[in-house]
């Protein structure tokens, strides 16, 4: 049976967990240079951070916060090849407590794409993992920016740097006149923040609203579409039961991030590295800056070869009759067959 191969590295997404030492501290075995690195205590309740190639390793925003954009010269000090290392700040390396990274390989820090309206100031496109991250500054006027990912994104996370304000959230899933907020519980809510307007392969649309379009204002925006053996968008129905939903993905996750997009509900964040098989249910939650949970009413999920399989009665993931949409990633790129990719 056939499956994709492709010329280079097939590793676009990985889990790296880590202890801090409290001074310069290179984190390796990620497998590739990272783009987009997100950062979370486990043990100590600090908020999450997003650093990319884009901004800068020095520039954070937070997604449980509404902060703007913030300079921090000892979180991240340089993206490598193989990571990135770490200054002395303890929120991302504070002395003996546990960290996990969620880590994206885009392209550098891009260059401009001028297929919207609105030029961006860089754009970062992988398209063959079916990623990019786009700058830009808002014009006060409705318009559309180009991502570059030659597919449609199925979700976009955006992110006003220069105030306070929330991150808004595009899903396929909910639609283009609707919008969630990745720093807070609130439910799926009718926006124009999308123009109603559902993205393209060369584009997606913005309103002219402050939000994501503000005269003057930075923005950045984080962009998926989705790729056979890779990547999966969606929506599932919870049952309620300890035999729970399940995800046909068609690959084996690494990564999953779940919202009950019909009610209010926390973000929950799972990987297969912090996952405790039959054990206890290990938590983090995107919208807040609380330490890992565990919880033995709630196990983990199980990450099967294509797919998800819920083993909870509830606890934000499988309440019955609830809808809830997902992003699930895979570390490699395989084929339709669930045979990684090969590099020559």
């Amino acid at each position: 049976m056939a499956y994709t191969t492709i010329n280079k590295s097939t590793d676009y997404f990985n889990t790296k967990l880590y202890t801090g030492t409290g001074s310069s501290n290179a984190i390796t075995g990620v497998g590739f240079q990272p783009d987009l690195v997100w950062l979370k205590g486990r043990s100590n309740a600090n908020w999450h951070w997003w650093t990319d190639a884009v901004r800068g390793s020095s520039k954070n925003i937070f997604s449980n916060s509404t902060q703007a954009e913030g300079t921090n010269a000892d979180g991240i000090t340089a993206f490598g090849s193989d990571g990135f290392t770490l200054g002395t700040n303890t929120d991302v390396n504070g002395n003996g407590n546990t960290f996990a990274s969620w880590n994206w390989k885009a392209n550098g820090q891009g260059s401009s794409n001028t297929a919207g309206s609105i030029n961006t100031t860089y754009t970062s496109v992988n398209t063959t993992a079916g990623f990019s991250i786009c700058k830009w500054t808002g014009t006060g006027s409705a318009g559309t920016i180009g991502h570059g990912l030659g597919a449609v994104p199925k979700m976009i996370i955006i992110k006003d740097l220069s105030n306070t304000r929330d991150w808004f959230v595009y899903h396929a899933s909910v639609g283009n006149n609707k919008r969630l907020k990745l720093n807070d519980t609130v439910a799926e809510g009718a926006s124009t923040v999308f123009n109603s307007t559902t993205p393209t392969s060369s584009v997606f649309s913005i309103d002219g609203s402050v939000y994501v379009n503000n005269s003057g204002s930075n923005y950045i925006g984080y962009c998926f579409a989705e790729k056979t053996g890779y990547s999966k968008f969606g929506k599932y129905t919870g049952n309620g039961n300890d035999d729970g939903s399940f995800i046909y993905t068609g690959f084996k996750p690494s990564f999953i991030l779940v919202k009950d997009s019909n009610a209010d509900g926390v973000w929950e964040l799972f990987d297969n590295k912090r996952t405790s098989y039959n054990g206890l249910g290990i938590f983090l939650r995107a919208n807040s800056n609380a330490s890992e949970i565990t919880d033995n009413n709630y196990p983990n999920p199980d990450f099967l070869s294509n797919g998800i399989k819920w083993r909870s009665l509830g606890g934000g993931v499988n309440d019955n009759g609830h809808t809830y949409i997902y992003m699930a990633i895979g570390q490699s790129l395989v084929g339709s067959n669930n045979v990684p990719c090969t590099a020559r």
